[in-house]
């Protein structure tokens, strides 16, 4: 299929050929009839890709933060490398369409295939040709409503959402500030309530257009037809709200609703413009300033948006779903009028051309949609990106990896390409000789064919069960989010794989019974956990200088982990795991190795609301781990930092950076002077000889498995509030 994609490092805006997107549960697949290009949201984020990277820096002071953080967690070449990686990717466009449902996932039960629906979302209702739509994100078209119309759903939503905000009554007076696509739909939702609306924009055709409208009366900002209007309609008063729906970096839009307003009125700000509130102004009419988010509430919050988790409509009585209904059923009963505001329609072909006239000004316009060609025939196989699930082979017991032929390559397929895959593994992996990088499998379009782009990816593609199936395919990599990896393990051994999976290697006690059946079921114990730490050249050396023991040893683990952003999905427990659940393996397989066997038992106990973790494992020659799982910590110190203590002799490392041993003799290394190397290179390598060699696995099963039954433990263990006795191992 095609998708409309810009650069944000170069600012290059393609139609770009990438795979369909696969139809998971709890959404539908959606070929696009329209989709409407927000020309304030979207031409910002294109002029922002055309900025230098000193410009794009000051644009976003919030993601330069962020970097700095990450440079201090993880030093200057990982943080380029996962900055330049995210700039120098294609990123998607769009967020309102209209479209047909061509397949629906499982749990999906309000539509059937051929249903019309409007789509909302940054990265579901995008400029594709599918679109894969989660079940609170679509909703229905009303009879007689045509598709060119619906498409106008979200930013109708968005307009729905800051009129709602502003708490409109019969008989009240608005200022509208910008006539924009949003200030013009908030006119007509404003005088559809009963309110008289005066409307404030430089452009007079927009002033005009929103007249026909509805407005009352419109003018330029600094024309004294506005306050005379604004005097006129209100007996001097001032409005009762004031909507910002401009964009921009002048202050002149919140100065004249301060100017404007009546005592204790409501300003609400709907737009993206400078919000530097006069103070006298604002304080002394009181006035009530407000911010609308978005569709409205369910906005940036996962298990609504990803889930389906709706909430009860006796606290939430208007959410981003029902909000997008409801614009909809007033568009379908012609309250709302949004023809008039389409100035141009274009054929998808030309999506490019469109906006780069867009953006130098030779095509002026309130709304542009892009028209999708219909498909050839009837139900043609536009409509088939379901494939039919081929047969998965099977091996049967006693399954080995014979030695590859000299000079054939080593075939890899990746499962997922997110930010850990694409700036920790793939870069390794990309240049390495003997190694070819076959497929990388995706549930989105666009992640795929960018991973393909940047690392010469054979074939990008979202049918997982084709590649299971190639036999061609020696390799996969699971590197998708923790709720999948015990499944796509599982399904990638009996597929006769051999595998690398990302931690965690599961979740639960149940999925790892899963693995493990599936080793039984064929054979196949070709695995690797990605438990990195152990490979890392500074952390072999020190084990090697601090030699061997003849006691039990006391190990102490620092992990600063620092907290989350609001947001992220390892913040997600109900499908995720703990965090602790998620990168706890880490540390435990790095105590492991140290002191060479697995844990006997695990007693954990945390902080008040489980933020910070203590974890005790217990060895069986005596010996113990201490791991200290903190968030609270400060972001400047180090994240690791480990001390070994046996013998007369101490290791100690401090973050990757420097380690030292002290005994009868002192050993310290040098300071790393660019990077920390955590061991991901001598991992991949030491992955892709087993593979090629047919020799064992980097570390054995049976460690892989105890690290996985240890981490979960600790969940048994703060819950039960005793230590957790694990079985031996090894």
């Amino acid at each position: 299929m095609k998708q409309v994609v810009q650069n944000y490092k170069s600012g290059e805006l393609a139609v770009l050929d990438v795979p369909v997107p696969g139809c998971k549960p709890g959404g539908v697949l959606v070929r696009t009839a329209y989709s409407l290009i927000s020309t304030g949201t979207e031409l910002m984020k294109v002029s922002e890709a055309g900025m230098s990277m000193l410009g794009k820096a000051r644009s976003r002071p919030d993601q330069v933060a962020k970097v700095m953080q990450s440079v201090a967690t993880n030093g200057v070449p990982a943080t380029y490398r996962k900055v330049m990686g995210k700039l120098d990717s294609y990123t998607p466009l769009g967020y309102s369409l209209c479209g047909v449902v061509e397949q629906v996932g499982a749990g999906i039960d309000d539509v059937k295939a051929g249903d019309l629906v409007a789509c909302a979302g940054n990265e579901h209702a995008l400029h594709a040709e599918f679109n894969w739509v989660p079940k609170n994100l679509y909703v229905p078209v009303p009879d007689g409503l045509a598709p060119r119309h619906a498409a106008f759903g979200t930013v109708g939503s968005i307009a729905l959402q800051g009129v709602r905000q502003g708490e409109p009554q019969l008989g009240e007076v608005a200022l509208v500030i910008g006539l924009g696509l949003i200030g013009q739909l908030v006119v007509q939702l404003l005088t559809a309530s009963g309110v008289r609306v005066v409307g404030v924009d430089p452009d007079p055709a927009r002033c005009e257009l929103a007249e026909r409208l509805g407005a009352a009366a419109c003018g330029d900002p600094a024309s004294a037809a506005v306050e005379a209007a604004v005097a006129e309609l209100t007996d001097g008063h001032g409005v009762d709200q004031v909507y910002l729906a401009a964009g921009g970096g002048s202050n002149q839009p919140v100065e004249l609703a301060a100017r404007l307003s009546r005592d204790r009125g409501r300003v609400v700000d709907i737009g993206k413009c400078r919000l530097d509130l006069p103070w006298n102004a604002y304080y002394e009419k009181e006035l009530d300033v407000r911010f609308s988010r978005s569709y409205g509430p369910g906005r940036y919050d996962p298990e609504y948006e990803l889930e389906g988790r709706d909430y009860p409509i006796g606290y939430v009585r208007w959410t981003e779903r029902r909000n997008l209904a409801c614009f909809l059923d007033l568009a379908a009963r012609g309250r709302i009028d949004v023809e008039p505001l389409v100035s141009h329609v274009a054929d998808f072909a030309d999506a490019a051309e469109t906006y780069r006239r867009l953006k130098d000004g030779d095509l002026k316009a309130v709304t542009v949609l892009f028209r999708y060609p219909e498909p050839a025939g009837e139900a043609e196989d536009a409509g088939a990106p379901a494939v039919a699930v081929p047969a998965v082979k099977r091996p049967g017991d006693g399954v080995s990896t014979p030695a590859r032929a000299a000079g054939t390559p080593v075939r890899l397929a990746f499962v997922g390409a997110g930010n850990y895959a694409t700036s920790m593994l793939l870069p390794h992996l990309a240049q390495r000789d003997g190694v070819e990088l076959s497929a990388v499998v995706t549930t989105t379009a666009l992640s795929a064919a960018n991973a393909q782009r940047k690392f010469g990816f054979a074939e990008a593609t979202t049918d997982l069960d084709a590649v299971l199936g190639d036999e061609s395919i020696d390799a996969v990599f699971v590197v998708t989010r923790h709720s999948s990896h015990a499944e796509l393990t599982r399904k990638a051994l009996l597929a006769g794989k051999s595998v690398f999976v990302e931690k965690p290697l599961a979740l639960t006690e149940d999925e790892l019974a899963g693995v493990l059946a599936a080793v039984e079921e064929s054979g196949n114990d070709r695995l690797q956990v990605g438990f990195n730490r152990r490979f890392a050249p500074l952390l072999q050396e020190a084990r090697k200088r601090f030699g061997a023991r003849t006691g039990p040893a006391s190990l102490r683990y620092l992990v600063n982990a620092g907290r989350l952003q609001h947001g992220s999905w390892y913040l997600r427990q109900g499908t995720e795991g703990s965090r602790f659940a998620g990168e706890g393996g880490h540390f435990i397989d790095t105590a492991s190795w140290l002191l060479d066997a697995d844990p006997v038992s695990v007693y954990a106990a945390a902080t008040s609301g489980n933020e910070d973790l203590q974890v005790v494992l217990r060895y069986p020659d005596g010996s113990t781990a201490t791991i200290s799982y903190v968030t609270t910590g400060a972001p400047g110190f180090p994240k690791e930092t480990l001390d070994l203590v046996a013998d007369g002799k101490v290791l100690r490392l401090d973050d990757f950076v420097r380690a030292s041993v002290h005994g009868r003799k002192r050993w310290v290394s040098s300071r790393l002077p660019k990077a920390r190397d955590k061991g991901q290179s001598a991992e991949l390598a030491a992955f892709i000889k087993a593979v090629r060699t047919g020799g064992p696995m980097p570390v054995p099963l049976e460690s892989l498995v105890a690290t996985t039954s240890a981490t979960l433990a600790v969940r048994t263990g703060l819950a039960g509030g005793a230590p957790v006795t694990l079985a031996r191992a090894r």
